[in-house]
């Protein structure tokens, strides 16, 4: 009964993981291009041993392609939840549904069937994986209520991590880059969300 069981968790879990996403069904494209200022911000503050040095001011209005919630890895407890956003042709519905788009291991991932929905350098640069860092315990308690196919509006900066053994994080702040090193990581002062 015990090796059924198991092998009944393990069926379920392989399904989870591999059946496809809930379509999309809005209309329109309700994501814009993220805004990104480098004028004057605040000096670099230090919370919980870590040193948070600004890189921007960073505000974005998105689609959340995915969410992924971390509780074991390195990162998670600055980064309890990483979003993969959308804006402009990647919060149109018809080119999400197009695609299969998964997150793991801190990673976004975007694959389709036949030719793509739109030109793949459009897709990264309207897509970005974001590391989500809350400022406060109600934007983290937003956070973890985020859910995929929602439309979000936050607004914090870009950052890059130090503490003092030399480990450092630090957020891409291009909307042109893909790969390693490509996803931002973001001090999240404000954030909503709502259904499409």
């Amino acid at each position: 009964m015990k090796r059924f069981l198991l092998l009944a968790a393990v069926v379920f879990g392989v399904w989870m993981c591999a059946r496809p996403a809930p379509a999309g069904y809005w209309s329109g494209r309700p994501g814009t291009e993220p805004l990104q200022t480098t004028g004057s911000f605040p000096a670099a503050w230090t919370r919980e041993g870590f040193t948070y040095q600004p890189l921007a001011r960073f505000a974005v209005k998105a689609v959340v392609l995915s969410r992924e919630r971390y509780r074991n890895d390195p990162g998670a407890k600055l980064a309890p939840v990483d979003l993969a956003l959308g804006w402009g042709a990647m919060s149109d519905a018809a080119v999400i549904n197009a695609l299969h788009i998964s997150q793991d291991h801190r990673w976004y991932n975007y694959s389709w069937t036949g030719n793509p929905p739109i030109d793949p350098s459009e897709i990264g640069r309207s897509s970005a994986n974001m590391h989500m860092i809350p400022a406060s315990p109600a934007v983290r308690a937003a956070l973890l209520e985020v859910k995929r196919h929602e439309l979000v509006e936050l607004s914090g900066y870009l950052v890059e991590i130090r503490r003092a053994d030399g480990w450092h994080w630090r957020s891409s702040t291009s909307r042109e880059d893909t790969g390693g090193g490509a996803c931002e990581v973001v001090w999240v002062e404000a954030l909503t969300h709502r259904p499409l």
